[in-house]
């Protein structure tokens, strides 16, 4: 399972059943879990945990250090969940001691070509970042969110759940769970809730009825937010999902997509 070029420190820790393809590179402070696959050219380093059943595809980087100047060879940490495909030429980095000192995968997403993930970035589960999809460091997005084909997102910035961001665009502000966003390289917009997600997802149509009148109060009443965010509390028949998009848009620190 193990190919004859494959060069792995034997410090490493490759569980039995992992597929090691041609000239693959592994440090020696790599682990990787049963079931994963890794393809050619591709390399691990650093302080990498990679869990069960991925499918590592060929000239990935997975572990390298951050590109942030500040890093001088830290014990930091990449942790990557089960299930999960990260496809040709993606990278995903090593977090930062000024940051959380990790960047962490969950379970089930998808990075697809050339996609980038920086130092301390949180990615949530089953989460699809398209062809040059790129996070800067210290970015959080949450559950079942897609980012498109070039979009980029601002350092510590977050991308609520289930949220739809269009291909190529720029993100500065959080973007609140369960909206669509689009724009440019100077001005991102919400568009509506994404419903066409929602409803494949199939969150009942009540919860979806209380979230696009909680839409509609945040971005087309006029109101100060903070209004808006008592108009939803007291207006709105409350569910977990209406709960979350309060509750992240209270604790935005960048200020909120509207």
């Amino acid at each position: 399972m193990i190919h004859s070029t494959a060069v792995i420190h034997p410090g490493a820790k490759i569980a039995d059943g992992v597929e090691v393809g041609p000239y693959v590179v592994i440090g020696e402070n790599v682990s990787i879990g049963k079931g994963t696959k890794i393809g050619p050219h591709t390399v691990i380093d650093g302080w990498t945990e990679i869990g069960e059943d991925n499918n590592i595809f060929h000239m990935a980087s997975v572990g390298a250090v951050p590109q942030d100047l500040k890093y001088k060879g830290e014990k930091t940490w990449l942790r990557i969940g089960n299930g999960n495909t990260i496809r040709e030429f993606a990278s995903l980095h090593l977090g930062t001691v000024t940051g959380d000192g990790e960047t962490t995968v969950g379970d089930g997403n998808l990075f697809m070509a050339y996609s980038h993930v920086a130092h301390d970035c949180h990615i949530g589960n089953h989460v699809i970042m398209a062809n040059s999809a790129t996070l800067a460091g210290h970015v959080t997005v949450e559950d079942y969110a897609i980012m498109g084909g070039l979009s980029a997102v601002l350092q510590f910035t977050r991308i609520g759940a289930h949220v739809m961001v269009g291909g190529m665009t720029s993100i500065t502000l959080d973007v609140p769970p369960y909206t669509i966003v689009t724009g440019d390289r100077t001005e991102s917009r919400l568009r509506g809730l994404n419903l066409v997600g929602l409803k494949r997802r199939g969150f009942p149509e009540q919860t979806i009825s209380s979230l696009k009148k909680a839409y509609k109060i945040l971005s087309l009443s006029g109101m100060k937010l903070t209004e808006a965010l008592e108009k939803m509390k007291s207006d709105i028949p409350t569910c977990p999902e209406l709960e979350h998009f309060i509750s992240f848009i209270e604790s935005a620190k960048r200020g909120v997509t509207r």
